[in-house]
């Protein structure tokens, strides 16, 4: 049996030696790819930036803490799976975290508390919440050296589910239970947008402002490129779909079945049940109609995939405005949203984004924005210290299981800070491939 006390802990003897332990010793970490972050964050610029857009309201002549440095250690407390601000009370004092925050490695300069952080996310405006969100939208421009030719914005809607009576809060009949819901923007693994919504709206609300404030900068950074649109069928609104026709905007969007969809899809359905009846094996046939609902202002094309498994028929629509095969079209291009729901799947689960238990509705945005700037963090590694690698496509938890999470002694002098890592960490040299990648990354932000 396990005994704790205030002076050490006493485990079960290993053969007829006690085995011992003590809280004293010293100086020791167990976030040493700490470290990683912070070169990333050197890279990109992007905790600077994100202090630019909010002002600090306090007098200088009594500033402790430094309203950067809180960010920083806000921001990189999350990536290293601190979601909580109470983790903070003994956090401040955690020399790798103070390091990653560009804060002196020194026990008696500690970080801020949790109340300190906690009126940061308070004071923090949804004017300065949108600045921050032009921060994500830079650092995803700047991270390509050359313009690229496409680009496809990925639209989703998701729930955040509420225990307390936070500001906002509604209960959505579809979740069946009280939540925010929030609309998020990915091209690729790339995070632009994380904007927290009551969810007593239509999931496609302001989506479509959204998606003109990107086409728009985005054209201005790369007048040729191509945009395409990208959603699920919650997203399909006919005054979005003309916009992006006059606007040179491509769309591929899911189309909710309905009687007149199902009628017209009739000749690949009983094509695909036939088929079926005849092999025992799936049938998928595809095709396309020219659909227009009844508000509608013109007839779109619209792509079918006619389905039919062991359970039935299992019939798909999507409308669009691009050229090509109807089964490439739906295959390749409209499927692939589906690692959009991974993505947001890791910032909840990984990155704590449904950690949204302030009472301010204002003050939610911003915390779900501090897990965005997490989530950009850790992409960032990926993208530029782990390609080629094993885990180039591995989610944050198993990035901050292998690369996050060692045991480190730290040791400071007048000139230096040492960081003796644990010998029996196996990915030594994955650690050092990432490192030297990110030390020959150029910058991304001029913060300057």
């Amino acid at each position: 049996m396990t005994e704790c006390n205030r002076s050490g802990v006493r485990f079960s003897s290993l053969n007829r030696r006690r085995v011992e332990g003590s809280w004293d010793g010293g100086r020791l970490g167990s976030d040493g790819g700490g470290v990683l972050l912070r070169e990333v964050d050197r890279r990109l610029g992007l905790i600077s930036a994100m202090n630019d857009c909010v002002a600090d309201p306090r007098d200088p002549g009594r500033v402790v803490h430094d309203q950067e440095t809180l960010l920083r250690q806000r921001i990189m407390g999350i990536a290293l799976g601190y979601e909580d601000l109470n983790d903070h009370a003994t956090l401040r004092t955690d020399p790798m975290l103070q390091l990653a925050s560009e804060r002196a490695v020194d026990e008696g300069r500690p970080l801020g508390s949790a109340p300190t952080l906690c009126r940061l996310e308070n004071r923090v405006s949804r004017a300065e919440a949108f600045a921050i969100h032009r921060v994500f939208v830079e650092q995803f421009i700047a991270s390509h050296k050359t313009p690229p030719g496409e680009v496809v914005l990925d639209f989703d809607a998701t729930d955040d589910l509420l225990h307390g009576t936070q500001e906002g809060r509604f209960f959505h009949g579809y979740y069946d239970h009280y939540c925010y819901l929030p609309l998020y923007v990915f091209c690729g693994g790339q995070l632009l947008v994380a904007y927290l919504r009551p969810s007593k709206i239509d999931g496609a609300k302001h989506s479509w402002a959204i998606l003109s404030l990107l086409v728009r900068r985005l054209r201005e950074a790369w007048p040729g490129v191509r945009i395409t649109m990208r959603a699920d069928s919650g997203f399909c609104r006919w005054p979005m779909l003309r916009w992006c026709d006059r606007h040179g905007v491509n769309y591929v969007i899911g189309l909710a079945k309905n009687a007149v969809l199902m009628r017209m899809a009739g000749p690949l359905t009983d094509g695909a049940k036939a088929a079926y009846e005849s092999s025992g094996q799936k049938q998928r046939v595809f095709g396309e109609v020219q659909y227009a609902a009844a508000t509608w202002d013109r007839p779109r094309r619209v792509i079918v995939k006619a389905e039919h498994l062991i359970e039935g028929p299992n019939t798909r629509f999507v409308v669009t405005n691009l050229p090509g095969d109807p089964q490439d079209l739906y295959d390749r291009t409209y499927c692939a949203r589906g690692d959009m729901e991974n993505r947001i799947k890791e910032q909840q689960l990984d990155l704590f984004a449904d950690r949204t238990s302030c009472h301010g509705f204002a003050a939610n945005q911003f915390r779900l924005l501090l897990s965005s700037a997490a989530y950009v963090l850790v992409d960032a590694l990926r993208r530029l210290g782990l390609r080629g690698t094993e885990f180039a496509r591995a989610q944050a938890g198993t990035i901050r299981l292998r690369l996050f999470k060692i045991g480190v002694r730290v040791v400071t002098s007048v000139r230096r800070v040492v960081l003796h890592f644990a010998s029996g960490y196996p990915w030594k040299n994955l650690f050092a491939t990432v490192l030297a990648r990110l030390r020959q990354a150029p910058a991304v932000l001029d913060t300057g």
